[in-house]
């Protein structure tokens, strides 16, 4: 696997990309990938040509912005994933706030601005597709999801194909805004059963509860948390039951997307302990990523 026609890569990534030798390019799933939020956390893997992506997003506008900027290795489809079931889709005001869950108004209204980014303006019926039976996903190495409150259904729907993703980046509520919206904790449960573990808080939301506005700024927060994006890693500590072309996309994933140089050397470590790349191989990249001045 060698990126082709992309600006050089940083020594560090460069070398383990060498050392590595993956077969492919590692597997991006991002259910839920319209980009309200920006770039999305792989994008630097993306555009070193490191990974390939399929995205689902089914809000016509925002498949249309992802179809318009897309490159060679990214794929889009139509497609709700979900349990397999139809839904009514609730289109809200604010796009990144739609979903197949009902927004709990009296939730929202403690939290200045959600009543009005929450308010349903269109409802539609989608037919949702279980991960499991989407023959366009051969593999899951990085699943990214954010499809407000839906996650759980995913993960459920998706068990014999996430049972070898390497990391799971998740959004998590701490307060459902949402009817029936699983919470972080029932989220844990779940991924933990599939043999992850967390590794990292990508993002944490705080809000303030209304009306209290703090500097003039509704939405600057004191100490509620509401929210967080939250980075599930295959656990490393059974390292043994990963097999030798997981443990290098768990190294790259930790190296490229998250700057986990802790987690990527101790996945050469264990390609070393195998015998799969040279004993030197660890502090190598460790001398290339943090060099002693």
């Amino acid at each position: 696997m060698r990126p082709e026609g992309h600006c050089p890569l940083h020594p560090a990534t460069s070398f383990l990309v060498r050392t590595l030798a993956a077969e492919r390019l590692s597997a991006v799933v991002d259910i839920g990938a319209n980009p309200v939020d920006g770039d999305p956390p792989y994008a630097s893997m993306l555009s070193a040509g490191l990974c390939s992506v399929i995205g689902f997003e089914p809000q016509a506008e925002a498949l249309a912005s992802l179809m318009a900027r897309k490159g060679a290795l990214e794929t889009y489809l139509a497609d709700a994933v979900g349990d397999g079931g139809r839904h009514e889709l609730k289109v809200t005001a604010a796009s990144g706030m739609t979903s197949v869950l009902e927004p709990d108004p009296a939730r929202l209204a403690l939290f200045n601005g959600f009543a009005e980014w929450g308010r349903v303006d269109q409802r539609m019926e989608i037919n949702t597709r279980r991960l499991d039976e989407i023959g366009e996903v051969a593999a899951v190495d990085l699943l990214k999801i954010d499809i407000q409150g839906g996650e759980l259904m995913v993960f459920q729907g998706g068990r014999r194909k996430l049972a070898r993703a390497l990391v799971v980046h998740t959004e998590v509520a701490f307060v459902p805004l949402y009817q029936g919206q699983p919470t972080q904790g029932e989220i844990d449960l779940e991924l933990r059963c599939l043999g992850l573990v967390p590794h990292h808080l990508a993002a944490i939301k705080r809000w303030p509860i209304a009306p209290v506005v703090y500097g003039g700024n509704f939405r600057q927060p004191m100490h509620q948390l509401l929210e967080a994006d939250m980075v599930y890693v295959r656990d490393f500590t059974h390292a043994d039951q990963m097999d030798d072309e997981q443990v290098k996309h768990l190294a790259l994933i930790a190296h490229c997307v998250y700057g986990s140089s802790d987690l990527a050397c101790r996945c050469l470590m264990e390609l070393a302990r195998r015998g799969v790349i040279v004993a030197a191989a660890p502090s190598g990249y460790l001398q290339l990523q943090h060099p002693v001045a």
